[in-house]
Parts: structure tokens; C-alpha cells; sequence
């Protein structure tokens, strides 16, 4: 399986990354991909950037080194009624968005029943395309109402590559990423493989991420970001009218 664009990445603005915008898209390039998806984090994330970067991300061009250049954010998904950390004002002017648990960020008890509540709520939103490294063991999920959903929203299911990396610190990764992706299976549910790379040389990196594809023999057809042309068509933004 080819994948045509990384749909997860960040660069220096996120506070904890390595890269520019330029070396990002070199090295893209390098790699032989077609589009490149930076999505810095959002606010609250300790050590990132001010809501005015995004708002004045129109100045920048969409195309870099040869790259299709997709600029958005990773949201935080801050309690259990799915309030992110961005408006939905700046969400629309965007050209992709992730929202993920991190523990810096969420605010309620870390029970499934929080963690599902908080899910379903951002799916709804019609500028949120991406639910970002679900495979989160500290955040509890339930995989089947999780696809399920995903599939009635139109919402993409992430394969997070950082995440599945034995040294990481995610729990239970490639056993959740496995669930998931057989509820996907079932409900015809997109996914998308991000690298979440804080680093060049990490773009475009799925070395876990094809693992749990291949164990799970995930159909290529439901895996949205093989091509530009093929991840536009499903985002959810595009939809609009």
C-alpha cells in the first residue's frame, strides 16, 4: 500500500518538535509523497502556539518543495462534552483538523463512559475530520461504537505510528489499534495513517502503523490517505456546501 499523504505531523510551532514548515515539506518530498498535513497543537497544549497562528495561516502557501501543503491543527479534547480548544470560526478556515486525547488537556475522570461522551460529542462537529491516536489505552474506548460512528459522521479514525512504537508511551496500542480497525472492518469505516512526527526523518514513517493494517488485513479501499485527490473526497470540510 502506497501512502500518498501523512495526514499528522508538527513542526517547531508545536513546542515540542524539531522541524520547520520547510524542512518539513523536503523532506516530504524527499520521500516521495504528494501532500503533507501539519497539524500543529492546538492552545492548550503546554508549550504551543497562540490561536492567532492559526487564524493568520491563510499568508502561507499551500504548496512547498513540490507539496501539497495541508495546514491545520491537532485539537484537544478538553471534558467530556467534546469542547476543543479552538473556534469553530478558525476550525472553518482550516484545511484539516485532528482532535485527541492528551492528559495535559482532559479535564474529567478518565472513565469510558467520559471518554465515549467526549468522542461522540466532537464527531459531530463539521470542521473535526480526524480523531487522533484513539488506540489510547488511558483513555478507554469502546472500538465498536467508536467505528460505528465514525462511519454515521464521516469522521476518519487515526492509525497513529508514534503510538505504536514499543518504546512509546501509549498503552496497549497495537491491541486497541486492532479492535479498532475490525470495527472498521465491519462498518465500512475510514481510517487514516499518521506518522504524528515531531521530527523530518519521521514523516511518512508507518513501519507499526502497516503492521496493524496487515494483521488486521484491513482493506486498502477504507484507508483514506493513499492519495491527495482520494483523503479530499472524505474530509469532512469538503462536504460542505
Amino acid at each position: 500500500m502506497k501512502i500518498g499523504i501523512d495526514t499528522h505531523s508538527h513542526t517547531l510551532v508545536s513546542g515540542h518538535a524539531y522541524s520547520t514548515m520547510r524542512e518539513m515539506a523536503s523532506m516530504a518530498a524527499e520521500k516521495g509523497l504528494e501532500g503533507l498535513a501539519i497539524t500543529e497543537h492546538a492552545p492548550e497544549m503546554p508549550g504551543s502556539t497562540h490561536l492567532y497562528y492559526f487564524q493568520n495561516l491563510k499568508v502561507v502557501p499551500r504548496e512547498l518543495c513540490g507539496i501539497r501543503l495541508f495546514l491545520g491543527t491537532e485539537l484537544n479534547i478538553m471534558d467530556r462534552n467534546g469542547r476543543v480548544d479552538l473556534p469553530e470560526s478558525t476550525l472553518a478556515q482550516l484545511d484539516i483538523s485532528i482532535a485527541s486525547m492528551h492528559t495535559p488537556c482532559f479535564r474529567d475522570e478518565l472513565t469510558q463512559e467520559n471518554v465515549m461522551s467526549a468522542y461522540l460529542k466532537v464527531m459531530e462537529n463539521p470542521y473535526i475530520d480526524i480523531i487522533g491516536h484513539p488506540d489510547d489505552g488511558r483513555f478507554p474506548a469502546d472500538y465498536e461504537i467508536l467505528a460505528r460512528e465514525a462511519k454515521r459522521t464521516g469522521t476518519l479514525l487515526e492509525i497513529n505510528n508514534a503510538s505504536l512504537r514499543p518504546e512509546g508511551f501509549r498503552v496497549n496500542t497495537m491491541e486497541n489499534s486492532l479492535r479498532m480497525l475490525k470495527a472498521c472492518k465491519k462498518y465500512g469505516t475510514m481510517v487514516t495513517l499518521g506518522s504524528d512526527s515531531h521530527i523530518d526523518v519521521d514523516i511518512a514513517e508507518y513501519q507499526y502503523a502497516m503492521q496493524a493494517v496487515e494483521r488486521a488485513e484491513f482493506p486498502e479501499k477504507l484507508v483514506a490517505n493513499t492519495s491527495v485527490e482520494k483523503l479530499v473526497s472524505v474530509l469532512k470540510r469538503s462536504k460542505k456546501v
